[in-house]
């Protein structure tokens, strides 16, 4: 299969390419830059120039292939509603290239945004209301795709996609503990994340794609629930310096725009993605990660 990735040359994407390739897939990556390219290039990939407000790009790299993988955001989160309603389009323009055909798109949205303070399922839709995460922008947008006759599916991720490379949630609180010099947790730190190691989220786009369901939901779910205060505990361990808690008015200060990230309480499941896609994490837990890890750590 000819797979269109977007995202192809960040944390998850950069796993997701060698997936699909040493397992026979043709990959056409998504670049932004001369740098992106060349990375791709190295992988084994064919380069397609663009980003993820061109959309005429978009459009004609999905248009020239057999499947997609829609892996890219835009992590900026001073701007998040914004980047949420690009993605939104970015997700539009995908699938207008490839409606009424067989063609399997893959989005990608993220577990949190699912029933917080209880264990969320894949059968479970995210709140609509106005307490909406804006990022669910991308499920209305899967959503209204399956109407216009597209195979898309849902691939939610985990709070904390870890690894070698990583430069999400865990390297933020790892760099704001050294900053302040005490690893902080929100109230009694019982508040719940799940996790998954990039190479068992990769394995799962790539079995998604193949074997994927449209209008499915699949959950990139190793760790049904992670206490918030462990994570704590071992970054506190790390960096030799002490592990307090918080209250939700400290948290604020203490975390800045990250508190509302602190302190969810988003566990999640993942018995259906396994028995549906036949999908088993086998790669190091969270915990074992951030304890035998240099990178997360090196200064």
């Amino acid at each position: 299969m000819r797979v269109f990735v977007t995202g192809a040359t960040g944390f998850i994407g950069s796993a997701i390419v060698p997936e699909l390739i040493q397992t026979g897939h043709q990959v056409l990556g998504l670049a932004r830059s001369d740098a992106a390219a060349q990375q791709l290039a190295a992988a084994g990939a064919e380069v397609h120039r663009g980003d993820l407000e061109d959309l005429d790009s978009l459009r004609r790299g999905a248009a020239s292939s057999d499947g997609v993988i829609h892996a890219g955001f835009i992590h900026d989160f001073a701007r998040f509603q914004a980047v949420c309603e690009i993605d939104r389009r970015a997700i539009a323009a995908l699938g207008a290239a490839l409606a009424r055909s067989e063609r399997p798109l893959i989005i990608t949205s993220g577990t949190a945004l699912v029933s917080p303070g209880r264990v969320a399922t894949e059968n479970d839709e995210p709140d609509a209301g106005s307490n909406a995460v804006p990022r669910v922008a991308s499920e209305h947008a899967a959503a209204a795709l399956l109407a216009q006759g597209v195979r898309a599916a849902l691939l939610r991720l985990s709070p904390s996609v870890h690894g070698d490379g990583d430069h999400g949630f865990l390297p933020m609180l790892i760099s704001l503990a050294r900053e302040k010099r005490v690893s902080a947790y929100v109230g009694d730190g019982s508040n719940r994340w799940t996790g998954v190691h990039q190479l068992d989220a990769a394995l799962l786009y790539r079995l998604a794609l193949e074997r994927g369901s449209p209008g499915a939901r699949y959950h990139g779910v190793a760790e049904e629930g992670i206490l918030f205060r462990q994570i704590a505990e071992v970054i506190g361990e790390r960096l030799g310096i002490p592990v307090v808690s918080k209250s939700r008015a400290e948290a604020a200060e203490h975390f800045g725009w990250f508190a509302h990230f602190a302190g969810l309480d988003c566990p999640a499941a993942s018995k259906l993605t396994r028995e549906r896609l036949e999908w088993q994490p086998t790669r190091p837990k969270l915990i074992e990660d951030l304890q035998r890890s240099t990178r997360y750590f090196a200064v």
